[in-house]
């Protein structure tokens, strides 16, 4: 595979991850504070952010870091309750 090839993969992969999560949280198959929507976003943010990276979209980037890292700091702080 090239990496043109596995760049579209992430970002593809990640904006259906994001779709996903927002899709379940609506249909209320999902809780805004279960760790479940929390990686499904972690996940789609890096997706959608490497993609954005090597396609020079830099506002993309600081944006899917901004949303990566607000959903780690939910998960590790749901982790940490649980604990």
């Amino acid at each position: 595979m090239t990496a043109p090839l596995l760049f579209a993969i992430a970002g593809w992969s990640g904006a259906v991850l994001v779709i996903a999560a927002y899709g379940l949280l609506t249909a209320r198959k999902l809780a805004a504070d279960g760790t479940a929507y929390q990686l499904l976003n972690i996940a789609g943010a890096v997706g959608v952010g490497v993609n954005a990276w090597w396609n020079s979209a830099i506002p993309s980037v600081a944006l899917n870091v901004i949303w990566a890292g607000i959903g780690m700091v939910a998960f590790w702080q749901m982790r940490r309750a649980a604990g």
